[in-house]
Formats: structure tokens, C-alpha cells, sequence
């Protein structure tokens, strides 16, 4: 059985790799957890880029950029540390020597410039990591991306130290804390129809429905949760709207109205519960009134006191619902 921290460790994974392949389909070929190597390893994301298709690499912005050429993706939720940035290096190897093999069986050769690059994407990294692989920066590209020596093909990208750029927001989704929260900001507010924007949220929310079930969230988790809840409210109602749609095509509105209705309000009901007990613990009587008073409130009343809710005390919360005006 997986421990708390290998279950979270794993619900991150899936979301980068996930995140990644949203991302980098619409630009050539995607492989995930790809196995290399007699002793088994996974790689997160192998990319083959199309040149056809180089055009959509555009809206990417940075990430774009290193799409060009066949690269590894390799996301880490936490620092990277020394014995990480060893295992990538070692499956940038496997996948080079396999693709040495395959030219050789068919007597041909493959230029230095079609092996891929390793991209190790970290939202912090200490000097000494740094340091000691011999990262260094490129002037030609952006602050926080480390080149390791030339033979490696391989950089470290910290996300933390991206500039709050557009050109990097794909990258910083991938962070944490505070920097997360900001690119979940820029995503949001950008408009409806931008590529890339739905499928992002959509991700987004499933990392949040994951997270909620685990009983130990660091304090950046229980944050992102929160900050993530107004997103899946607004999903709730599009459901809702969704549903009223169907309905009228089909003459049932009256019924799918009413199911409709139940369902997100069930929805909404657990959000609300599990925003309590994250930041009050026990959801006891006194809160579960307050739940209840809090249902009752309208999408355009209910944002604003989710992003209050972090701040607030319990006894400032109770007294806010003990008198309405």
C-alpha cells in the first residue's frame, strides 16, 4: 500500500504528465511513462515534435521553445535533488542508445541534433544542485532555465525563477504555492476561447478532486484547494446550464431542471464541507449551520467569501452568519 506522501507524490505525477500531453499533442508525438532500461524506468514525457504542426508550439510560449526538438519532460512537484537529477540523466542515456541501435539495424545515422534534450522542470533548486552539475544560464533564453555542460543535452528549469511573463505561464501552472496561484490567476482571466485554457481548468479541477480526498495536505495544498473551489463552482453551474440546454431540446426541461439542481447542490454541499474542515478541522454544529447558510448563497456571493475564507477565523466566520446584514 502506497504511503500519504507516495499517494500525493503520484496524484501530482499524473497531473504534470497529463498536463503535458494536453499540451504538447497539438505539436508532434507524445509518449508517456515510457519504459527504458533492463532495470525498469519510467520517462514522464518523451516529445517528437512535427513540423507541420510548429505553429501551435507558438502559444506555448517557452515550453514552445523547447519543444522544437525531440526532448524529455521530466516534472517534479518538489525540489529536485541530486540522486533525481542523476535518474534523468541516466533515461537520457537509455533513450539515446536505443535510438543509436535503431539507426544502426537500419544503416543509417542520426545526427547529434535529433537526440533528444532533457528538460528537468523543478519549482525550486538549490545553489549547490545547480552549482554542482554545472548549470548555467543562457543569455539567449529567459532567467531560471540552467544548461548543464554541452554533452549532457540536458537543463534544469526552475519555475519559481521564471519571469511573470505569458511567454512562461505554462510552465509556472506547474509550481507551487504562491506561483501556482498566480498562473492559475493569468489562466483564468484569460479569454474563454484561448487554446489550451478549458483543458488546463478541467485538469486543474481533477487535481483538486484528488487532493480533497487525502487526509494530509500540507498548508499549500489545503491554499491551492481553496483557491481552486470558485473554478469548480462555476463548474457546477455550467453543468447546471448545460442541462437546461438538453432539456429544452428534449421537452423535459421541468425534470432535468430538478435533477440537475439536486446534483450540484450535492456538489456544492461537499465542497463547502471540506473547505470547513480544511481550515477549521472538525466540521462541528455550530459549522454545520454555517454550511448551511453558506449553500444558500449565489455564485457572485459565494467567490469572494471562498478567497476570504483562508484569512478568516472561526469567530469571525460564525459572526459573519450570525448577523446577516
Amino acid at each position: 500500500m502506497l504511503s500519504s506522501y507516495e499517494m500525493t507524490r503520484f496524484i501530482y505525477d499524473q497531473f504534470s504528465k497529463d498536463y503535458l500531453e494536453e499540451l504538447l499533442t497539438p505539436c508532434g508525438e507524445v509518449s508517456s511513462s515510457k519504459k527504458v532500461a533492463s532495470e525498469v524506468k519510467e520517462i514522464d514525457v518523451l516529445f517528437t515534435p512535427n513540423p507541420s504542426l510548429s505553429a501551435n508550439r507558438e502559444v506555448l510560449g517557452l515550453l514552445g521553445r523547447m519543444a522544437v526538438s525531440r526532448g524529455i519532460f521530466e516534472p517534479f512537484h518538489n525540489p529536485i535533488t541530486r540522486a533525481e537529477v542523476w535518474d534523468c540523466v541516466i533515461k537520457l542515456g537509455e533513450v539515446s542508445r536505443q535510438l543509436q541501435r535503431e539507426a544502426n539495424r537500419s544503416q543509417t545515422r542520426i545526427p547529434e541534433s535529433e537526440l533528444p534534450k532533457l528538460w528537468m522542470l523543478t519549482p525550486t533548486a538549490s545553489t549547490a544542485i545547480l552549482s554542482k552539475f554545472g548549470g548555467r544560464i543562457d543569455r539567449s533564453w529567459m532567467a531560471g532555465v540552467y544548461f548543464l555542460p554541452e554533452w549532457f543535452r540536458s537543463a534544469i528549469v526552475v519555475i519559481h525563477q521564471l519571469p511573470r511573463i505569458p511567454e512562461t505561464l505554462w510552465l509556472r501552472i506547474l509550481g507551487k504555492g504562491r506561483v501556482q496561484r498566480q498562473a492559475i490567476d493569468e489562466l483564468e482571466s484569460l479569454p474563454e476561447d484561448s487554446p489550451h485554457r478549458s483543458p488546463t481548468l478541467k485538469l486543474l479541477l481533477n487535481l483538486r478532486k484528488h487532493l480533497e480526498v487525502r487526509q494530509e495536505l500540507d498548508v499549500g495544498e489545503r491554499e491551492l484547494i481553496m483557491r481552486l473551489a470558485p473554478l469548480f463552482d462555476q463548474e457546477l453551474e455550467q453543468k447546471f446550464r448545460e442541462g437546461e440546454q438538453q432539456g429544452e431540446q428534449r421537452g423535459e426541461l421541468r425534470g432535468i431542471q430538478q435533477g440537475e439542481q439536486r446534483g450540484i447542490q450535492r456538489e456544492r454541499r461537499t465542497m463547502i464541507e471540506n473547505l470547513l474542515r480544511f481550515r477549521f478541522g472538525e466540521l462541528d454544529e455550530e459549522l454545520a449551520t454555517v454550511t448551511e447558510q453558506i449553500l444558500a448563497l449565489s455564485t457572485e456571493e459565494l467567490t469572494p467569501l471562498i478567497f476570504q475564507l483562508s484569512q478568516l477565523s472561526r469567530e469571525d466566520l460564525l459572526a459573519r452568519f450570525s448577523n446577516p446584514n
